[in-house]
């Protein structure tokens, strides 16, 4: 009798759960929390606005870019700096706009995500202390530019050395500046780590000096959510401050109370945090895709919401398919109606699209086009639709599922690895490597250009070209035909290094660590012969 009671609770609690993040309540609960989010962006309009993602692209309709702040990396006592996830990108464009705004949210019980209260405030922590090393040593140079010179020169310079060290740390705020809500036990630990991440930081082969020469004054966060009391007459320019701010915005309310908020027409429930874990409510549904329509979705109403966006979701799907771009098929698991809970039989209507009229009743999105050229090397790296659309490349790596029409390319200038995620096949990227490596080398020789391309442009493509940099480049980003690499010993920082230099030019770049470990595979299996690796048995 006590199991059959816990199963009755345990299942009354799913079922409020699945009738307080329904779609239209996540989607509504975005919708107020981003007027929020426009507020502050008001108060600081020359700042830009990022958001951290995934969660934070949901919270407003337009971003002047993005970036990955994972709130893993601040866990207590998992404390990390990771050098795959630099934001080399957001530092240069702080120091170049005097600071930007950061957006993200977390589910309720909590102001801020760990991103916000501690992977952030480590990272401009590590930043500030490589630039003030930086600074110092070009203190040194600088003296000893001017010709100092004396019987114990080697002396007076390591107390030189010294002294323009502490100097730079007077100068360059290098301490860790954390929100009040984390103990000082716990900032106490991370401090230990700090030393150790900047050595990791400065080996990593980023480009310090010019963050250096960008950076006007060191980085500092700052913490804004709902609850935070700004009096809007004594806002402070950004120019003020004395440091180069990094606002961090937790867009959600905190309360743990299940809020039930209502309108002349409609009633929900309010989720913090609804943009979160979009895999499980947002029915193929997209952030631009939303907001190019959230007129529409909002003022359709709860009972109606779901079959909207799926119709939503398919006419955009087809509209990418009739134009060659990513579409894949969205397929929903039938829920049962949580306004029907009493007749387990009732389920939900699947949207039938026999009657779909693909017309341009709704706002569109398109895929990104963008091609990031990787310095000199002659590679880019784009999503599919950029490959597709682009006529200004000598050849082309396809690695997303679908093939693509490239009427100017030839069997020799363009090649289709359907490559698919760790997820879904743990060995797939690294089975197709030596293929790519081998492409590659065949046109870089010839002086081809060369783009490498996937669904999103993010992962994948991203990988196969820090594969592509490592075996057939030096440490330089000089094309060598594989000669540095059959003469190394390539390490895990070695590919670090690599990795960091590409994502100074690919901003999105976010792979993931499963196909990062089989690159690291692929290519340490290669060592010790005279060429790349160019079959996986060999490895």
């Amino acid at each position: 009798m006590e199991d059959e009671n816990k199963l009755s609770i345990y299942r009354a609690a799913r079922t409020i759960k699945r009738r307080e993040n329904t779609l239209y309540n996540a989607l509504r609960s975005i919708n107020d929390d981003s007027i929020f989010v426009g507020e502050i962006s008001q108060l600081w309009p020359d700042l830009p606005l990022l958001a951290n993602l995934r969660c934070g692209l949901w919270y407003f309709p337009k971003f002047h870019s993005t970036c990955y702040f994972k709130s893993t990396d601040g866990h207590t006592n998992n404390w990390s700096f990771n050098t795959s996830r630099l934001n080399l990108h957001v530092a240069h464009l702080a120091g170049q706009k005097g600071g930007c705004i950061i957006v993200d949210s977390t589910r309720k019980g909590k102001r801020f995500p760990d991103s916000m209260s501690k992977t952030i405030p480590i990272w401009t922590c590590v930043f500030n202390r490589a630039i003030a090393n930086h600074r110092s040593r070009m203190q040194d140079r600088d003296k000893l530019m001017e010709g100092v010179n004396s019987d114990n020169h080697e002396s007076e310079t390591c107390d030189q050395h010294a002294e323009n060290t502490s100097q730079a740390s007077r100068e360059w705020d290098t301490s860790l500046h954390m929100p009040l809500w984390v103990s000082k036990t716990e900032k106490a630990s991370i401090e230990e780590r700090l030393e150790g991440w900047t050595k990791e930081l400065e080996a990593s082969g980023a480009d310090i000096a010019s963050l250096a020469s960008c950076l006007k004054k060191p980085l500092r966060p700052l913490w804004i959510s709902q609850k935070t009391v700004i009096w809007l007459n004594e806002v402070p320019d950004h120019d003020s401050w004395d440091f180069t701010p990094i606002i961090l915005v937790s867009a959600s309310s905190s309360t743990g109370v299940i809020q039930h908020r209502t309108t002349s027409e409609f009633s929900w429930n309010y989720i913090p945090g609804a943009g979160d874990d979009e895999e499980s409510w947002a029915r193929g549904l997209s952030p631009d895709l939303f907001w190019n329509n959230a007129y529409d979705i909002i003022n359709s109403g709860p009972d109606v919401c779901n079959q909207k966006v799926a119709n939503m979701v398919e006419k955009d799907r087809v509209y990418r398919a009739q134009r060659g771009q990513n579409a894949p098929q969205v397929t929903l698991k039938p829920h049962k109606s949580l306004n029907s809970t009493s007749d387990p039989s009732y389920v939900e209507p699947i949207l039938s699209l026999d009657n779909l009229d693909i017309k341009n009743d709704i706002q569109f999105c398109d895929d990104d086009s963008t091609v990031y050229w990787l310095g000199t090397t002659n590679i880019a790296v784009g999503t599919a639709l950029a490959a597709a659309n682009t006529t200004c490349v000598g050849c082309i790596l396809n690695c997303g599922q679908d093939s693509i029409s490239a009427c100017h390319l030839n069997s020799e200038t363009y090649l289709h690895l359907p490559i698919v995620n760790s997820k879904f096949d743990r060995l797939s990227l690294r089975n197709n490597l030596a293929s790519a490596v081998n492409f590659a080398k065949l046109n870089l020789r010839k002086g081809k250009t060369f783009l490498v391309s996937c669904q999103n442009g993010e992962d994948i493509s991203v990988c196969v070209c820090l594969a592509i940099l490592t075996a057939l480049f030096d440490d330089g980003g000089t094309f060598d035909d594989g000669k540095s690499f059959s003469e190394t010993h390539i390490t895990k920082l070695e590919m670090r290094r690599r990795l960091v230099f590409l994502c100074k030019f690919a901003v999105k770049a976010r792979p993931s660590r499963g196909n990062l470990k089989q690159v690291y595979s692929f290519l340490s299996g290669g060592r010790g012969s005279s060429h790349t690796p160019s079959a996986p048995d060999t490895m």
